[in-house]
């Protein structure tokens, strides 16, 4: 009887293990997808950072560029 008794936990304990390793795989391939999310996230911010740093200046070179009675406004 203390035999069968083992037997029932050590299968319990593998469908356990069984069930953790499925689960583990689900958050690997959840986890890779939100890596690649962020870097791809990441790369969009940067460029879109460096788009606005462009346009920042190239408003500014327009605004040098303006007669002085119009930038202040008379």
């Amino acid at each position: 009887m203390l035999y069968m008794s083992e037997n029932n936990t050590l299968e319990a304990v593998l469908e356990r293990v069984e069930r953790l390793l499925v689960r583990y795989d689900e958050l690997k391939r959840t986890n890779d997808l939100l890596v690649s999310q962020v870097d791809s996230l990441t790369h969009e911010r940067d460029s879109l950072k460096s788009r606005l740093q462009a346009a920042r200046s190239r408003i500014d070179g327009l605004l040098d560029r303006l007669p002085l009675d119009v930038k202040d406004g008379a």
